[in-house]
């Protein structure tokens, strides 16, 4: 069994947790997920502890159900946030009714419809905070953003993650 399977999954108390016919409910305050766990994979429920488990050999599932069902449990209860960085002269976001506006450059403003779960905040014209409580939808999100206008690799302008370090090439000599 996984490393990650060993530990038991722990159950904060404002998350309501439910196990029915291989169906899981995760419900907090943020919102709530349903899973349906896979055919090896076992859970039993000890007071605010998990423990996931194989059902008759060894399975890659247990492992990455564990990961889907804490990823959830963090989701309902504290939410996932992304940030991105607008680098370049003139390039602006602005953030209103779930749609964000970009001003990247292009002859025209990009529009980029929220989706379902998703909410944009700009705290600056160059700043972009994707939240939402499902961790692969809000860095989907980000990541088709940052498509977008990905960073050029010559003056670093163009849409990237928080931290994200651009390794510049210096240009052609004569």
């Amino acid at each position: 069994m996984s490393r990650i399977a060993k530990r038991p999954l722990e159950i904060p108390k404002e998350v309501q947790f439910s196990v029915q016919n291989d169906l899981v409910h995760i419900k907090g305050k943020k919102g709530e997920f349903t899973y349906q766990l896979h055919d090896a994979v076992a859970l039993q429920v000890q007071g605010n502890s998990v423990q996931i488990s194989a059902k008759k050999a060894k399975h890659p599932m247990v492992g990455t159900t564990r990961i889907l069902l804490e990823n959830m449990v963090i989701g309902v209860s504290q939410g996932f946030k992304r940030k991105l960085q607008l680098v370049g002269v003139g390039y602006r976001a602005k953030a209103q009714n779930n749609i964000l506006e970009l001003s990247l450059g292009f002859s025209h403003p990009v529009q980029y419809g929220a989706p379902v779960g998703i909410t944009f905040e700009t705290p600056s014209n160059t700043e972009v905070v994707i939240e939402g409580v499902d961790k692969q939808v809000v860095g989907e999100t980000a990541a088709k953003i940052r498509a977008i206008r990905p960073p050029e690799v010559y003056k670093g302008k163009g849409v990237r993650y928080e931290n994200e370090v651009v390794n510049l090439k210096e240009t052609k000599k004569k």
